[in-house]
């Protein structure tokens, strides 16, 4: 009898596995069934073998139904801060001013997943420099088990909520906003945008990213990255490094938008916009998975960065805020889409909007219209037109832009032999 029960001990925790998936509907712990009128569904399961944890555990995520149910909607992923869990993190929605960024729109699904309840499984990574207590987690450019928790749950909801593919969305805060940052790069064939609120450090999307100085390894094949947005207060010590991260996502071409101010590690939209009122000027969600985008960069409208010997200054700033876009042609033949600045009856602001900013401009997502790298092609944006060579990398860039409030046609062919 001795022996069987320490077999069943021995076995016990690998239970979990004959469970993992798919997830099977739990009771909420305090029996809710809705929050602000929308339905909520609580869901466990274990891991998969797939995903490499090196022991058992089982994790809970909640699934918000949009107010009028459909299919074909947005998903609006959410990862929380260090402080919370799923439930509170939920609980929090309940509430305008209270961790603003876990809100998400009335007609999306919102996919809330949980990093608490297991020790050690949290989705930042790096760590930040200054926090000497914590070890490294998940560090390195190898994906990590939570990160394929996390990815595997979005396919699921996809999946099962039968949601728009071209239309999910990940967003997060503090922790979450590391997590948000370092998972959400690496998986442009997902996200068509993310959005972090103070995130916890930017180690972890150096790492995952490969972002100078570190090197992207031969043979490394990243998707275009999703359009990023981040949020962040100088005064606030996990905001340090941002200067090197700005840097780098310009080096590398990657769609960056970046709010900064003296508003610390706040995640109340109403008090941050009293210092930087363009936290959310730019409508993330209108972009599509499935449509290209332009990257701005070395862009001469951008604020001086007050990272790394600023940080007592009262001002705010940003990069890239003003520009916007709208697609008209993705062809095998042509690439066509206007390229413009914001103005004042567009965008209620305290900054001073320019009249005109120089830029590169590099085009990513491309659909239809695909060239390899070395070959040459044809552009011309208003009066101005020029040829050039698709790099090593392929893409199309095209240097020095002189951008305006007049919608401007950037036409693109295939320079013919």
């Amino acid at each position: 009898m001795k022996i069987l029960l320490s077999i069943l001990v021995l076995l016990a925790p690998f239970n979990f596995a004959a469970f993992a998936w798919p997830p099977i509907q739990a009771e909420h712990p305090k029996e809710e069934t809705s929050v602000n009128d929308r339905k909520i569904e609580v869901f466990q399961h274990g891991v998969q073998p797939e995903w490499e944890y090196q022991a058992p555990q089982q994790d809970t995520f909640i699934v918000m139904h949009p107010k009028i149910a459909r299919d074909n909607a947005a998903l609006y992923v959410v990862l929380h801060s260090a402080g919370h869990d799923v439930f509170s993190c939920v609980n929090c929605t309940k509430t305008v001013g209270n961790h603003d960024i876990y809100r998400s729109p009335d007609n999306h699904y919102a996919l809330y997943l949980d990093c608490r309840k297991n020790k050690g499984d949290w989705w930042w990574g790096g760590m930040h420099r200054g926090d000497k207590e914590l070890t490294m987690k998940n560090s390195g450019g190898e994906t990590k088990p939570v990160e394929k928790r996390v990815m595997a749950t979005v396919a699921w909801a996809i999946k099962n909520y039968k949601i728009d593919p071209n239309r999910v969305y990940l967003s997060g805060n503090s922790m979450g906003g590391s997590g948000t940052l370092g998972i959400g790069l690496r998986h442009g064939d997902v996200f068509a945008a993310i959005k972090a609120n103070v995130p916890a450090g930017v180690e972890h999307a150096f790492q995952r990213m490969f972002l100078p100085p570190n090197k992207i390894p031969d043979g490394v094949i990243f998707p275009d990255p999703p359009l990023c947005i981040d949020y962040s207060g100088h005064n606030d010590r996990w905001s340090e490094g941002h200067d090197l991260f700005s840097k780098a996502m310009n080096d590398r071409n990657y769609a960056f938008l970046c709010y900064w101010g003296p508003f610390g590690h706040a995640n109340n939209s109403a008090n941050i916009k009293k210092t930087n009122d363009l936290i959310d000027s730019f409508d993330w969600l209108s972009v599509r998975k499935d449509q290209p985008y332009p990257v701005f960069a070395n862009a001469s409208c951008n604020s001086k960065l007050p990272w790394p010997d600023n940080l007592n200054s009262k001002e705010a700033g940003q990069l890239n805020a003003f520009f916007r876009w709208k697609n008209f042609k993705d062809t095998a033949e042509i690439l066509e889409m206007s390229l413009f600045l914001v103005t004042v009856n567009d965008l209620d602001t305290k900054f001073e909007i320019p009249d005109f900013a120089t830029s590169d401009v590099t085009l990513r997502r491309l659909q239809h219209f695909k060239l390899k790298p070395g070959e040459w092609f044809k552009w011309e944006f208003g009066s101005a037109k020029g040829e050039s060579k698709v790099d090593a990398l392929g893409l199309i860039i095209i240097p020095g832009l002189k951008i305006t409030d007049a919608r401007t046609i950037l036409r693109i062919r295939a320079k013919k032999s």
